[in-house]
C-alpha cells in the first residue's frame, strides 16, 4: 500500500469539498491529525497552483474566511472571482456568510 505525502492528503481532503463551500486551513490540518499544521496545508496549497494539479484552492480560507492566499493566485483578485462562481459572495478579501457555508472534514468525512 502506497504511504502519501501530507500535501497529497491535504490535495485529497481539498478535492472533496463541495462547491460552493469552504472550509479552512486549520480545519483540515486536525482531520488529517495535524492541528498545528495549517500553515503547511498552505504551503501545500500553493503549491498546487504551481504544479496546476486542478485542485480547488479557492476553497480555503483561514478561521474568520478571510482569503490569506489570495496572493499566490495568478491575480490578486482570481481567488474570490472563483469562489463568486460558485455562488459564495465576498466583501473586503472575507466570505460573506462565513460559518453558514463551512464545511468541516472532520464532521463530513465520518
Amino acid at each position: 500500500m502506497k504511504e502519501y505525502t501530507f500535501f497529497e492528503n491535504v490535495y485529497a481532503v481539498v478535492k472533496l469539498i463541495p462547491e460552493g463551500r469552504i472550509t479552512s486551513y486549520g480545519a483540515i490540518a486536525v482531520y488529517l491529525g495535524a492541528k498545528r499544521s495549517a500553515r503547511m496545508v498552505g504551503w501545500a496549497l500553493n503549491a498546487s497552483l504551481n504544479d496546476n494539479l486542478n485542485i480547488p484552492a479557492h476553497r480555503v480560507t483561514n478561521r474568520n474566511g478571510l482569503l490569506t492566499g489570495k496572493k499566490y493566485f495568478s491575480t490578486p483578485k482570481k481567488m474570490q472571482e472563483l469562489l463568486e462562481k460558485e455562488g459564495i459572495n465576498v466583501q473586503n478579501d472575507r466570505v460573506e456568510k462565513f460559518k453558514d457555508l463551512f464545511w468541516d472534514p472532520s464532521i463530513e468525512l465520518l
